[in-house]
């Protein structure tokens, strides 16, 4: 491994230099490790939900360059924080399965090389936030960042508490847009869909902790599904917050961000996903989990897309 590094270093160099005989695959390849170091489909999930606080805040005072500069920046947090993410969890993505192939633990980036790439990346991303759009923006993406990196992430092997705690850099992405947006205003639209993230997480969190429990458990990551066997507490935490989605989405009406077509789909949507986690608690197996995992891939974009529309359209 330490061979096919250096050797990709080598080509690296060569080609910086404008050496003629650089490798374009080893060029590639390094170029591709790059790109999953940011893991991009957690990331393009967090720029969707940027854009919807963004258009919620700014309303028909919505401008295209400053939701342009909006999700630049708060993309290259994203990537920079992902990538120093995996420097931490190097070792323990080499222990699981569906993780061992990642750049890091199959060594084909060296922990240098990652968490340069992840420092850079994620301080030019804030510098230009600071530089194009609010310094409540910028805020809301530095404290993201560092509760991800330097809070969350560390926790993970420590605490089964990790999800809950983990699930608060997981809902600032709608405030970072919301802030860029209206700044320091309209404290209540970004509350609410901070909480609306943040609850929607536990459940979705969940079922996959349960699916890969075995995974992570070998890994020596502490998630609930690895301390309860019968799947008993997992359940009754699934189900609660499932239930408290209900609630929590009709926070977006009490604020006055959205009228009564978002309140019926959102709890539409919330009562759905509400009967899958049910469903997982009469059968505690993978496959139920996997219908709550899809039920929650269905919510978030399904209640995001019912308050554009009623904020948008039907205002």
């Amino acid at each position: 491994m330490l061979k096919i590094t250096m050797t990709a270093d080598a080509d690296l160099q060569h080609y910086a230099s404008g050496g003629r005989a650089a490798d374009p695959v080893a060029l590639r390849t390094r170029i591709a490790d790059l790109v999953v170091l940011t893991k991009p489909r957690i990331a393009v999930m967090a720029l969707f939900t940027v854009a919807a606080g963004y258009w919620l805040g700014a309303g028909a005072g919505s401008d295209a360059r400053v939701l342009f500069h909006t999700l630049l920046g708060a993309g290259l947090v994203a990537a920079g924080g992902s990538a120093l993410n995996q420097v931490y969890e190097r070792r323990t993505d080499a222990r699981m399965r569906r993780t061992a192939k990642r750049p890091l633990p199959a060594g084909r980036i060296t922990v240098e090389q990652a968490a340069v790439f992840g420092a850079v990346t994620s301080g030019i991303g804030l510098a230009y936030l600071m530089a194009t759009v609010s310094p409540a923006a910028t805020l809301a993406a530095a404290v993201t960042l560092v509760s991800y990196v330097l809070v969350y992430t560390p926790l993970k092997t420590v605490t089964a508490w990790n999800t809950v705690v983990g699930a608060v850099p997981g809902a600032l992405p709608p405030v970072i847009g919301w802030c860029a947006a209206r700044g320091w205003d309209g404290a209540g639209g970004a509350t609410a869909l901070f909480l609306i993230l943040f609850v929607w997480q536990l459940p979705h969190f969940l079922a996959i902790a349960w699916m890969y429990r075995a995974d992570y458990a070998g890994a020596g990551l502490q998630m609930l599904p690895g301390t309860d066997p019968t799947g008993r507490r997992t359940a009754v935490v699934m189900v609660a917050t499932a239930a408290a989605l209900l609630p929590v989405g009709l926070l977006a009406v009490w604020v006055g961000m959205a009228g009564w077509v978002y309140a019926v789909g959102a709890t539409l949507l919330g009562v759905q996903f509400l009967r899958k986690t049910f469903g997982f608690a009469r059968d505690r197996s993978d496959r139920q989990a996997k219908r709550v995992l899809r039920a929650s891939l269905v919510y978030l974009p399904g209640v995001l897309g019912l308050l554009l529309i009623d904020a948008l359209l039907l205002k």
